[in-house]
This record gives C-alpha cells, structure tokens and sequence, in this order.
C-alpha cells in the first residue's frame, strides 16, 4: 500500500463560502510475522507417500513474510526420517517399508523472519501400503484332510521340517521359513481309490504379510494338469473332481498324482508362492474277477469217454485290483441242465472234465443237444464280488444212419404254362440219426435238354423242385431227373417223373405281319382286294380253329375277310362301295389291325376256361381317286389340269439324272429315226416333184376333224408355312409335314399349256392321224405314264364340254378356271 496520503478538504457555509486545505497523512511500518501461502495457509496438508520410494523431494513449503524479508524454514520433532530446507523443500530421508516403519508421520514446519517471529503449520505425512510380499503357505489344525497323513519335506542348512497327522507342529516355524524364504516345499496325501467327486482331501492355507492388517485376499489355483482333483480358488480346498481308478492305466503303474499348487494375492501381475502336493492313490478291493469271455461254447462227440477234459476256466478270468490281497478268486458253485455230467477238479484250478459218456440215440438223451451249465467265480478277500460264467456244451452227434426218401419215385404233372420259377412239387428224405442230420438235395441227372442245360433246380434244404425255363409239350412231353439226398457223408437217391400237359399257348402266326397296296376308289364290291391272302399256322391249335376279324381301323366297314373263320387261309374282301361324293366317306389311307384267334372251336363255355392266344397284323391301303378333268364355262378355252412335282433345292441330282436320261432317249429316238429313214429310201424310190404337189384346184374331200387333248395334272405340293432365311433375307415357303421348301415367287404367272390337235387328211388314203402336242419343257418321269394315258382316252372320245374355235387350227390356250 502507499506510505503516504494527501487529503484535500473542502468546506462551504450557508452563505457560500469556502475553504479548501490540505491533510497529509503518513503510514509507519511494523514487523508482522510471517504468513503460509497456498493449502497450507487453509487446511492441514495430506501427504502420502507409496512404501518402497526412495529418498526424494515430497512437498514444497510456499510462506512469504509481510516485510519481504527472507524467511527460515525448521520442522520438528527433529528424529522423523525427513528433513526441510531453506527454500521450503521437504524430503524424505530413507525408503518406507509399510509392514515395518510407522504408517503416518505428522511434521511441524515453522517459517521464521529475521527479527524472530514466526509461523507454524502441521503437515500430515501418510505410508501407502504397496503388494511387495508373497504369500506363504501356513499349516495348523485344519490344514489336514481327516483320515490321511500329511507330511512337508525341505531341507533348509541340513535342517529337517516335517508335519505329521493331525497338524503336528514341525521344528521351527512357518514364519522362520518365510524369513529364510523357503521357496519349495512337498505335501503327501494317501487316499483310497474310488473317493467321490467333493471329497476333501486337504485345506490348503496361506498368508499375505501384506495383508497382516486385515483378512488376506489370496487366490488358489492347480498349475499342473490334473482331470482328478480341483481347488476352490477362494478358499484352498483341495477336492476329488473326476474318478480316481487305481486299477487302470496310468494309475495302475504309478499310483502317486503330484499337483503344483499355487497362491498369489492378485489375480494378475501379483506376487505367488507355490508348494507340491503329492496324493498317493490305495487299492481296495472294489473289482470282481472277470472272465473274457463270459460265455463259452464247447463241443463233445458223443460216447466220449469219462475224465475227458474240456475247459480250463482259470485262463479265460482274472482280478484286476493291483493288491494281490485283493486279486485272488475261486471257483464254486457248478449247476444247471446236465451238470451231473460234468465237474471241476478244484475251486482254484478251474478245469473243467466229464464224469460219463453221453450217447444222444439213448431214449434219455432224445431231444437234448447242448447242456446249459453255470460256475461262479468270486473274490476270497472281502467284500466277495462274484461273476457268473455260462458254459453251453454242444454235443456232437456221430453220422451212423443213411438218409431215406419218404417215395422210391415221384410224379409231378405240369402243366407246359407253368411259370418260371413257380415250384411243382417236392422230395423228402429223412436221416435217423439224433437229432436228425441236415440233409441237402441235389439233381444229379436229367436236369436239362438239348435246348436248355439246366430246366430244372432244387432247393438244397426244402427239396421243392422249380423250372428255370419254360415247359414246351411239342418238344418235349416228359423230364426224368434223379435226385440225390446227402447229409455231408452219405447220400440216397430218388427218381423224379415230370410230366408236361398240353395248353393252349402258342400264338397264330400269320403270313405276312404287314403289307401295303393301293385299290382305285371305283373297287367292285366283293373284290378280292389285290388278290391278297392271309395264311396261318398254330403249333397247338387245329386249322379249323381259326377266327379272323380287323380290330381297328375299318371306318365304315369297308373290308372284310373271306371265310371269316374255320381255315387258316383267308383273303381281303371289299364288302362296301366307297362314297367321298357325299361325304360318307373322309379317309384316304385305311390302316387295319387283324386280330386271329385260335378259339374257333371252342363252346361259350370253354372260351371263358381255356387260354385263348391271339396273333396279329397290320395292313395298309391307300384309296387312290379317278382321275378328273374341270370343266370350264367359258367359251373358247379348254381347262387343262397339270400336275407337278415341286422338288426343294437340296434334290439337286435329280433334275441332273432326269437331264441325262432325257438326252440319252433323244440319242436313242434320234438314231432309231435315221435307222427308219435309211429303210424307207431304200423301199420306196423318190417320186416326181409334180406328183408330190397336190392339184391346187382339186377338189378336197374333208373328213371330220378331230381334236385331241393332252391333259396334264401339276401335282403342287402344299406350301404351309413360310419363313425368312437367316443368311440370305429371302423368304421361302416350306411343308409343315415333309420339310419340302422353295423360295417364295413374287408372283405365279400363268404358265400355257400347249394342246396338239390331230387332224385327219381327207387326201390321205392310208387313215392315219398324225397327233402333234408341246409339253412343258419340265416334266417329270412319273408323271409321263399318266399323261400317255390321258391322252390315249381323249383321242378316242373328245372331253365334254369343250368347244372348237372356227378358223384356227393348231394351238389352243387352256386355262385353269
């Protein structure tokens, strides 16, 4: 603050006037004691110091004197490890340890100014308390399983420390062995086999020095490996967890179980202690003596004689308890069904021998085959675990007798339908021998024919005689076989008569199975249809057995056979006219199923009886129209059908083959043409150019004149469908049904059809007619006998309806109307 103030008073009265003056007023100084700055200057301070740390600076001291005059610093009570300097800097003296040196320390520290006053403020110094011990393992009272001895083995300066039962103090001390820092230290436990899971096998304790002050917080866990035993992590409880089985493996070879336990007083990163336990696993009797197998079965021939020995038991058994005290047995108690027949020669030795000889043919003994017996074999030392041994004893009957078919022959009929694999009788034989032998059958001849090598099988145990192939009378009316009885050492024959019965089983079989013709539409009733006949023939049916009927196909009725029954031959009969003009009739193609049958013969009765077989076949036939002309109502034009083959590209070689053989005849006609000429010049002389020309004034008888008409059928094929060639772009017409394709024309011009007409010449005596006709230039081979006929028909009679044109001779156009 400043020294010194300078005051300016002001006075004024009523009447206003004033007086202004100055007041001067000076500070003095006085020594003040000094005065603790910051937390210090407040509260007491709290300082906490971890055990462990060095020797270092812990606090600073912050004091300032009213004056600025430079201040001391001193602390009492003067023996505390730490000291304070000048500057107000504490530290400390030394390295804390917390379970040994005072855990809270209270400082007095003064500030002093020169003139001597000073301050005094309390600091509170507190240890903390670090994890910087391990724990140890203690023992007492309760640190020793009841029933087991626990021992501690270390050898510490050639001294012995030892625990025995029931919690002994051992020489010296658990906290001379801490000092000494025992770091390896063994336990011994014994405890039967067998304990179960939760038994306590000891209380394993410890102690954290660190925690002196308050109940230790120690963990507990088993380093090794172990599926027997587990510790309870909290409190140290050693315990039973899995089975503990002395008599096997490993166990049986080393019977001791060694656990490294351990204790640390933080589940992670603390301080640990180990210690070895040692559990030495006892026998007891705890296992019955056991024989592998437990059942045996033994075979005696019969009439063997007494003592006979047949079985040791005492190889077959054993004790696996690992005390010899505790793996003895014996043998005792024999009994059941024929144990009068048998005996042991002694409770150890186990062997077992007959006492008499056994005959199976005494009436005693019929019916018996094996003697169910019981031993029993059990422990001497106590407790007497037992096991029972089954020993079944078989008697082997000796082969005396041959066997003996109940029939010297047998007869079986069979009927040659009979189905493969159906049985059709059965042999027996039997074996007198007790009890009776397995006897096996056999056929030992006439099994097969020359046709088959095996017809016949037995069966081996039942004796029923089955077909491998099919019986036929024709061939073959009977089989003789001879059959063999044997049980493995004798045998016996029988003879087998099998006699096969005619049946109804085989199928008419026609010639042919199938045939195609063509009829005209204008058939005659009653017309043996292309003369066609049917023969038949039945390995088991007489001819006259015969019935023929079509099944299928005949629409309308239209064909039959002739006879209809009674004869293996019969023929194709038009029974009805065709009508298409109505409409009755649609179809073109007849296609017909003939049923034959060989139950001709038969009454009603017997048809509903005895197998009826059936044969059949298939005919097909084309109805093929009359040819026909349209008639035209024009005046002046003659209709001319032409028909045509339309053939696809890809039938490239057949316009080439019809190209050839065209040329081919035209060399042929040419050369039989110069032929006919060469005949005639020398025949007949050459006349005089005057008779060869006609008087033009002559008068000319005419004769009729005569027109002939070439008809001609295109047969076009129906173009359905049309399409676009992906590579080209075109488009072409195709069959839906044949494949057959062409490109597609813009337009169809109207092709002329040239029509010669035959005139005769009224001045030519000899008669003739010369006929001169144009064809298309493309005709097809098969269509060239058609049109040879067509054109024979019209020169004998001119078709109807058609008209001449007055003035014109030579070419008419005809047009399709």
């Amino acid at each position: 603050m400043p020294k010194r103030f300078d005051l300016e008073i002001f006075v004024e009265d009523t009447s206003g006037r004033t007086d202004l003056n100055i007041l001067t007023v000076q500070v003095i100084d006085k020594n003040e004691r000094p005065v603790f700055r910051g937390n210090m200057a407040i509260q007491t301070v709290m300082i906490y110091v971890l055990e462990g740390t060095p020797p270092e600076h812990i606090y600073q001291v912050d004091a300032a004197d009213p004056e600025n005059a430079d201040l001391k610093y001193s602390l009492l009570p003067a023996s505390v490890p730490f000291l304070v300097l000048e500057s107000g800097a504490i530290f400390s003296t030394k390295e804390f340890d917390y379970e040994k040196d005072p855990h809270c320390y209270l400082l007095n520290i003064t500030a002093t100014d020169p003139d001597g006053l000073n301050t005094t403020k309390t600091v509170n110094i507190n240890i903390i308390n670090i994890n910087d011990e391990r724990p140890y393992f203690t023992t007492g009272e309760d640190s020793v399983a009841p029933g087991s001895c626990q021992e501690v083995f270390s050898h510490l300066f050639g001294a012995i420390f030892w625990v025995f039962c029931g919690g002994r103090t051992m020489h010296g001390s658990w906290a001379e062995a801490k000092d000494l820092d025992l770091a390896r230290k063994q336990r011994i436990y014994r405890i039967p086999e067998e304990q179960s899971p939760g038994t306590v096998v000891a209380n394993i304790t410890a102690k954290d020095p660190d925690d002196e002050d308050s109940p230790s917080r120690l963990f507990y866990s088993i380093q090794s490996s172990d599926r027997y035993f587990s510790i309870n992590p909290s409190t140290g409880t050693l315990q039973v967890t899995g089975r503990i089985n002395r008599d096997a493996i490993p166990l049986r070879l080393h019977p001791n179980i060694s656990l490294i336990v351990w204790v640390e007083d933080s589940p992670s990163s603390g301080h640990t202690s180990e210690i070895e336990i040692t559990v030495i696993i006892e026998d007891i009797n705890d296992n019955p003596p056991e024989c592998n197998p437990s059942t045996f079965r033994k075979e005696a021939n019969e009439n063997m004689t007494a003592g006979t020995f047949l079985l040791d038991l005492r190889n077959y058994c054993k004790d696996i308890d690992v005390d010899p005290s505790n793996n003895q047995f014996k043998f005792t108690g024999l009994s059941g069904f024929g144990s009068n027949n048998f005996a042991l020669e002694s409770t150890v030795s186990g062997r077992l021998v007959m006492t008499e000889s056994i005959d199976l043919e005494s009436p005693a003994n019929i019916g018996v085959e094996v003697y169910c017996l019981t031993v029993r074999v059990q422990d001497i030392a106590c407790p007497t675990y037992s096991n029972i041994i089954y020993i079944y004893i078989r008697i082997k009957p000796v082969n005396e007798f041959f066997p003996v078919f109940s029939n010297l022959s047998y007869v079986f009929n069979v009927p040659e339908t009979t189905k493969v694999g159906s049985s059709i009788g059965r042999v027996n034989a039997r074996d007198k021998d007790r009890p009776p032998s397995v006897i096996t059958y056999s056929i030992i001849s006439g099994e097969g024919t020359r046709d088959y090598t095996n017809i016949f099988w037995i069966s081996p145990t039942k004796g029923d005689v089955k077909l491998l192939a099919r019986l036929d009378y024709e061939s073959t009316q009977k089989h003789i076989l001879t059959v063999q009885a044997s049980d493995q050492e004798k045998t016996a024959t029988a003879s087998v008569t099998v006699n096969v019965l005619e049946v109804n089983d085989e199928e008419p079989i026609c010639s042919p199975r199938f045939y195609s013709f063509q009829i005209p539409v204008s058939l005659a009733v009653g017309t043996n249809i292309n003369g066609f006949r049917i023969e038949c023939q039945d390995r088991d049916s007489d001819p006259r057995s015969f019935r023929y009927f079509i099944n299928k196909g005949n629409v309308n009725n239209h064909f039959t056979f002739s006879p209809s029954a009674g004869s293996n031959t019969s023929r194709l009969i038009l029974a009805s006219r065709f009508d298409y003009e109505s409409g009755l009739d649609t179809n073109w193609i007849y296609r017909l199923r003939v049923y034959i049958t060989d139950d001709n013969l038969l009454s009603a009765r017997d048809k509903t009886t005895h197998p009826i077989k059936t044969g059949m076949l298939t005919l097909s036939i084309r109805v093929i129209p009359n040819p026909t002309t349209v008639i035209t109502t024009t005046p002046g034009f003659t209709v001319v059908t032409k028909r045509e083959n339309i053939y696809s590209e890809s039938a490239w070689y057949v316009p080439f083959i019809i190209t050839l053989d065209g040329l081919l005849l035209l060399g042929l006609l040419g050369y039989l043409g110069f032929l006919l000429v060469t005949w005639v010049r020398t025949r007949c002389p050459p006349a005089s150019k005057a008779d060869g020309v006609a008087p033009i004034n002559a008068p000319e008888k005419k004769k009729p004149r005569k027109e002939v008409v070439v008809t001609m059928t295109k047969l076009n094929t129906a173009f359905d469908g049309e399409a676009r060639d992906p590579v080209t772009g075109k488009m072409y017409e195709f069959n839906t049904r044949s494949g057959a394709r062409r490109w597609k024309k813009s337009t169809e011009p109207l092709q002329p059809v040239l029509a010669a007409q035959a005139r005769s010449s009224a001045a030519d005596g000899s008669g003739q007619a010369t006929d001169r006709a144009e064809t298309p230039s493309k005709k097809e081979p098969s269509e060239k006998g058609k049109e040879s006929a067509a054109g024979t028909k019209l020169d004998a009679k001119p078709s109807a309806g058609q008209s001449e044109i007055p003035g014109q001779d030579g070419l008419r156009l005809q047009k399709q109307k």
